[in-house]
């Protein structure tokens, strides 16, 4: 039996509480379209004012919803998965800190509170990382910390540059100061930041690394909280993004960030980082449509995904908790005969996350390629959208072929169990929400409904880029098989590197970092300047101690010696 835990309980009654506020909040803000724009003064000195500003309108109410569902469903299935860990409540404590560092960045208009949040998500971040200490652990955390704090650098800058502008509440002065030249360097900060925080290339190589995290902690990073905190700010940033000649540069890193990462999640082999790519891949697709000018379907998948792939790390957990923490896809197969209910799970996940119709993903993914095949389009950005849907079809079915369909291991069998009632139950709510929170949001968040009027040719496009991803991913299974030559495996380490960004963007610049401080320790601090410095004085100190030291031990005999000069001296003189 396991005892009851009171900080967990209260956590998840808490969390529900909230997530109802959430939505119901929500609810009624779209229905009367009105927001609350609350003003707290914290200091006022000499005509300065220091405010704390909330903005409470349908969107953070929405989201505010979806992290602490997400939240309540991650930290009861932690009951079970974190069952015997001897400092639960602090992993409990470390999840509310992140939670609440997240629900202070959704509801801040200040720039100077919207970093608090920020600041705090990175940091708590690297503790939850960094929760299993291990070697690993470390080094995924401090890759995970660095890479974020560059983001947070860029966001101290614009809280400097809106000294210009007179105050830190970025919103009054979107609006009014769209084409200043002040408002577009604090949009390039804050681009640069997003990028960061939402692992866009070049930044990307932390979001895998971050994987050394429990799955719990995967589940709520990679579907409502660190990850997602880059496109919802830049959703705010979305007025000014539009007049800016950065949204076509953001584009094309969100494209090409989108392309690597699906390519990427078919050539790995741990199925966590299978998923941690996938979240990467639609981050990708978030602020590509965000880019042309769409921030309410940006929302949109944002919210849906959310649903979706929070699940899909809760059914990697409890596999690789079954297959004896073994987190390589090579050992899986057959999971449908020996753990349905988990298997139903993963695979509703896999299908929502592939945009099967009326599944949560299809209503957001589908209405997001319409509208690009109505956009006026570069044609490349157009081949990064729907080859990436396709890979994204093509991984899933690669991880459907690697877990379902292909013979088990036998010495794997017996540890195979589906009778975890807590983690089951917390899966479940998740499913509901997986299948049905697409068209309910749908219904709730659009201004008015899309009528995309295509011809045949384009309105089934999506569909044979879907059967073109089922064939792709059905190839590449059997190609792990059968390939023995040296193309193939080269293809195999270019992809399953992540184009090699990890070592350009991360070991490259540590390994010539690490060298110039070498050379500096051996030229100066164990060269010119030991020898001119410490080295000197020590070998100048030492010869006045053995000086001394002599005299010490030879006193009677230098006593005579003394005697017999001074005589001598008289003598002469």
């Amino acid at each position: 039996m396991m005892k009851k835990n009171k900080i967990l309980e209260t956590s998840v009654m808490f969390m529900l509480f909230l997530s109802m506020t959430g939505l119901i909040s929500s609810m009624y803000l779209i229905f009367s379209g009105v927001s609350f724009f609350i003003e707290f003064e914290l200091i006022s000195l000499n005509s300065s004012l220091f405010v704390l500003v909330f903005y409470i309108d349908w969107m953070s109410c929405m989201f505010l919803f979806i992290v602490s569902l997400i939240s309540c469903v991650v930290i009861f299935y932690s009951k079970s998965y974190m069952f015997g860990e001897v400092n639960m409540n602090r992993f409990i404590i470390l999840i509310l800190l992140f939670v609440t560092s997240m629900i202070l960045l959704i509801f801040s208009l200040n720039l100077i509170s919207i970093l608090l949040g920020w600041d705090g998500l990175g940091l708590v971040s690297y503790c939850l990382v960094i929760f299993y200490q291990n070697v690993k652990s470390f080094n995924s955390g401090m890759l995970t910390v660095l890479s974020n704090r560059v983001g947070d650098v860029m966001l101290l800058m614009s809280i400097s540059w809106m000294i210009n502008v007179g105050s830190w509440n970025f919103m009054m002065y979107m609006y009014t100061m769209k084409l200043e030249n002040y408002m577009v360097i604090i949009l390039i900060m804050v681009v640069l930041a997003a990028m960061t925080k939402s692992a866009q290339i070049p930044f990307s190589a932390w979001l895998p690394a971050a994987m050394a995290a429990p799955t719990p902690v995967s589940s709520l990073v990679h579907s409502s909280t660190l990850v997602t905190a880059g496109v919802y700010l830049l959703i705010r940033f979305s007025e000014v993004l539009q007049m800016s000649v950065v949204k076509e540069f953001l584009l094309l890193m969100s494209s090409l960030t989108m392309l690597m990462a699906g390519l990427s999640a078919n050539f790995e082999f741990d199925l966590k980082k299978i998923i941690a790519l996938s979240t990467l891949s639609q981050l990708g697709l978030m602020m590509s449509i965000l880019c042309l000018g769409f921030s309410n379907m940006a929302f949109f998948h944002l919210s849906t995904h959310a649903m979706f792939k929070a699940l899909l790390f809760m059914c990697a957990g409890l596999v690789i908790h079954n297959l004896n923490n073994n987190q390589d896809i090579r050992f899986m197969g057959e999971l449908g005969y020996y753990m349905p209910l988990v298997s139903i799970n993963f695979n509703i996940s896999n299908l929502a996350l592939c945009g099967i119709p009326f599944m949560a993903g299809f209503y957001s993914k589908d209405l997001i390629l319409e509208m690009v095949l109505f956009s006026n389009m570069n044609m490349i950005i157009f081949f990064f959208f729907f080859f990436s849907t396709g890979l994204t079809v093509s991984y899933t079915v690669r991880l459907l072929f690697f877990s379902m369909i292909k013979g088990i291991s036998l010495n794997k069998i017996f540890s195979l169990l589906d009778k975890d009632l807590i983690m089951i139950k917390s899966m479940l709510t998740l499913l509901f929400m997986s299948i049905f929170s697409g068209s309910l949001l749908n219904w709730m968040i659009m201004p008015f409904f899309y009528m995309i009027y295509l011809k045949m040719f384009f309105k089934y496009m999506v569909f044979n880029f879907i059967i073109g991803g089922v064939l792709i991913g059905l190839m590449v299974s059997f190609m792990n098989f059968i390939s023995k030559s040296i193309l193939i495996y080269k293809i195999f380490f270019f992809c399953g590197n992540m184009w090699f960004i990890s070592n350009i963007s991360i070991y490259g610049l540590n390994m010539f970092i690490l060298k110039l401080s070498f050379s500096f320790d051996k030229i100066l601090d164990q060269g010119f300047l030991e020898e001119l410095g410490g080295l000197n004085l020590y070998n100048k100190f030492m010869s006045f101690s053995k000086i001394n030291y002599y005299l010490y031990f030879n006193s009677i005999k230098l006593f005579i010696y003394f005697f017999f000069f001074f005589l001598l001296f008289i003598l002469l003189f």
